[in-house]
């Protein structure tokens, strides 16, 4: 798991985006493809009609479910206990792939060992899951390669997230399901550059490509390419900065692209947080809810005024090229930064433009290494690609992990930080409509989006309903704060549970959501949070 340890750090798919449509098994966990990744989900049709199986395993009814041989409908916050429960039938049946187990991986005894947690009927109990389901979907997934699995922050933003992508690789590695064509472990990023950003350092612990900050060699190199003193400390995190904020650690603050206070767990904290500081910098394309607080605020340019690049989740490098110039006063995102660093008085920020700073990231990062303007002209290219005459990596590991061996990583399950209780009977978890962005910063101010989902909508199943009828205003609470919003009567959500998109700035779910965090990746538990509803 090593190796795959080093790509989910970057969360980078292993494997490409056509590849989906050959593979013969599809996992898709803690993912709604068709609303989140609509252009990605049609890969996933296209193997659906060559003759694909397809296991959905999602706490909600999505639009995948129609098309699933098997509907895995688990409690939010149990991914880890259901996987394992599939991997416990795996190996009980003999159906892992003992040749790649044994000549590419290592640590099997203590993993399989942990197994013993997971028998059925404790996993049944956990998880909410007929066995009969959980079994058939682990002799589907084992028995149907090339297999691919598919997650997205439904798998990630727990308390355990850590734990759940280590579940996702143990399961690929057990099944031979790594370093093939159309397998692997496929996150996919909720953003367009999510994965370029990532790649240049906008991580609190490593230079662009991955390169710890912790690594003496690498901070020379670094210093000697910058002419400057870097910090050898690892930074914080986004959720960890606003912690700093409340205890007077962080006085300043500059936010390029981010929506903190709709898109944040706790908002009203964080609202506070923002509030709190001496100094708050917001660098954006519109005036949104975080720069409403701002003490500056510096327009950005959008994607269609600037050239550039972005890298998507696939690794693929690719061309941005303006259509128009900039509006007004705003400017490419790269000069605002350059600017400022000059007027600091810092030197190497003199670049004529963004194929220069790409010039300064080959040099620097050997990922990105082969990758020119040049070369990404037509098609883009996918690192890794360390020099001018590779073509680019289809699909990651296959020789061997970037670390050596896969490293199998004993299982434990743990519980989310909330339940639901007698004064918070239900769980709430977020997502996406197919028909609005993220904050809503951009797609909130099209009529035509607007038009056909104009508001929030809590979805309640019948049985929580309790007096309330489709269309009443519904008031929503939990520890941290309430909202009123309209609900939705839908079977989509089991008993128990209750599903809010995170869109809506005056119905904003993250007024209810939990700030813990997991301990290793430091993102928050956005998918499980204990609330009550009543009629308003």
């Amino acid at each position: 798991m090593a190796g795959l340890v080093t790509t989910f750090g970057s969360g980078a798919m292993t494997n490409s985006i056509r590849e989906i449509k050959d593979a013969r098994c599809i996992l898709a966990i803690g993912t709604n493809t068709t609303v989140n990744h609509p252009v990605l989900a049609l890969e996933v049709k296209k193997a659906l009609k060559k003759g694909g199986k397809l296991i959905v395993a999602n706490p909600r009814e999505i639009d995948l479910c129609k098309y699933a041989d098997v509907w895995l409908m688990h409690k939010p916050g149990t991914d880890v206990a259901l996987l394992g429960g599939m991997m416990k039938v795996i190996v009980d049946e003999g159906l892992m792939d003992k040749d790649f187990v044994e000549q590419r991986c290592e640590n099997f005894n203590g993993y399989k060992d942990s197994l013993a947690a997971f028998e059925l009927d404790k996993v049944v109990a956990i998880t909410g899951v007929p066995a009969d389901k959980i079994a058939e979907a682990a002799r589907i997934y084992a028995t149907n390669a090339p297999a691919s699995i598919l997650y997205a922050v439904g798998i990630t933003q727990h308390t355990h997230g850590t734990d759940n992508v280590t579940a996702v690789a143990d399961l690929a590695m057990l099944t031979g399901n790594v370093g093939k064509p159309s397998t692997g472990v496929n996150p996919l990023r909720g953003q367009n550059n999510v994965q370029g950003a990532c790649d240049m350092a906008a991580l609190p612990n490593v230079y662009p490509g991955y390169q710890a900050v912790i690594n003496p060699s690498l901070k020379a190199k670094f210093e000697k390419a910058w002419g400057a003193k870097l910090d050898d400390k690892v930074g914080l995190t986004l959720t960890q900065m606003f912690e700093a904020i409340d205890d007077g650690r962080v006085k300043a603050m500059y936010l390029l692209g981010e929506n903190p206070v709709i898109s944040d767990p706790d908002s009203a904290h964080i609202e506070k947080a923002l509030d709190r500081l001496e100094f708050l910098v917001v660098q954006d394309i519109f005036l949104t809810e975080t720069a409403r607080h701002a003490d500056v605020v510096l327009p950005g340019a959008s994607f269609a005024e600037k050239d550039g690049s972005f890298t998507n989740t696939e690794r693929r490098v690719q061309r941005v090229r303006k259509a128009i110039d900039p509006v007004g006063d705003s400017r490419p995102d790269w000069q605002i930064t350059c600017e400022i660093a000059k007027r600091m008085g810092t030197k190497g920020f003199e670049f004529d433009d963004p194929e220069a700073v790409m010039r300064e990231i080959a040099e620097l990062t050997p990922i990105y290494g082969g990758i020119s303007y040049d070369r990404i002209n037509v098609a883009g290219l996918q690192w890794p690609c360390p020099d001018k005459d590779h073509a680019g990596t289809q699909y990651l590991h296959s020789e061997e992990f970037s670390c050596g061996q896969g490293n199998f990583v004993p299982l434990e399950y743990k519980p989310p930080a909330e339940s639901a209780d007698a004064e918070y009977p239900l769980i709430m978890t977020t997502g996406r409509s197919l028909y609005h962005f993220h904050t809503g910063t951009m797609t909130r101010k099209v009529d035509g989006l607007n038009d056909i989902h104009p508001e929030e909508l809590v979805e309640i199943n019948p049985a929580d309903a309790k007096g309330i009828a489709d269309g009443d205003k519904i008031s929503v609470s939990s520890r941290r704060g309430k909202i009123e919003a309209k609900a939705k009567v839908t079977d989509a959500v089991p008993p128990g549970l209750v599903f809010m998109t995170f869109h809506f700035a005056e119905s904003s779910a993250n007024v209810l959501t939990n700030p813990a965090y997991d301990p290793i990746s430091k993102i928050p538990e956005l998918k499980v949070t204990a609330i009550k509803v009543e009629k308003v």
